[in-house]
């Protein structure tokens, strides 16, 4: 990377962060230009250089926020989904401490980004990345189990609103409880006595 990217990556970092911090305060549809300037340190003419809209913000932190979150994975996604009908069924759970750990350090490391995407679930596409989660994972997994179709909606807003009071509850504390504890708490919510999914 030369010196003019990295100051452009750097200032957009800056931008990413300020829009983040402004979340935790607002919603996105009160946020102005001139305040993510002001929170940046950065004038109105270096925001539009980089982006024609909040909008256009929005998407490139999200981007990072994503790109931050994989970092944090030592599996690469085929990993994680490949050959998801050739495995065995025990080995499809996936709140594990395998993926409970990297997922809740993440949360304790970006604490600012998880209050902003609880505050601002539209903003942040909480729901759009959750639908992700359940189309392309839980289902199968679901699917796999044989809990029939009809069911598997429940099943999916158990797991994930369950989890996801969990973290709230967790970030309500800024995060105190170490990352150990909270995955032990998940993984007894989920799977009592150390069970797969009953049928």
């Amino acid at each position: 990377m030369n010196k003019s990217e990295s100051k452009y990556f750097n200032t957009a970092l800056r931008m990413d962060e300020a829009l983040l911090a402004l979340l935790e305060e607002k919603d996105l549809e009160y946020i102005t230009v001139k305040e993510i300037c002001h929170q940046a340190g950065v004038n109105r003419s270096t925001f539009y250089l980089h982006y024609e809209t909040i909008s256009d913000l929005v998407n490139e932190t999200l981007e990072m926020i994503n790109q931050r979150f994989l970092s944090y994975f030592p599996q690469q996604e085929n990993d994680v989904l490949g050959n998801m009908e050739s495995r065995e069924r025990e080995d499809l759970v996936l709140v594990t401490r395998e993926y409970l750990l990297p997922y809740l350090r993440f949360i304790r490391d970006n604490k600012r980004v998880y209050r902003a995407a609880f505050r601002n679930p539209g903003s942040m596409q909480a729901h759009t990345r959750y639908g992700e989660l359940k189309q392309r994972i839980l289902g199968p997994i679901l699917e796999r189990f044989e809990i029939p179709a009809a069911h598997r909606p429940y099943y999916m807003a158990y797991y994930v609103e369950g989890i996801i009071a969990i973290v709230k509850e967790w970030l309500r504390h800024d995060c105190s409880d170490d990352v150990e504890t909270v995955a032990q708490i998940i993984e007894a919510c989920v799977r009592p006595k150390g069970g797969g999914y009953e049928t």
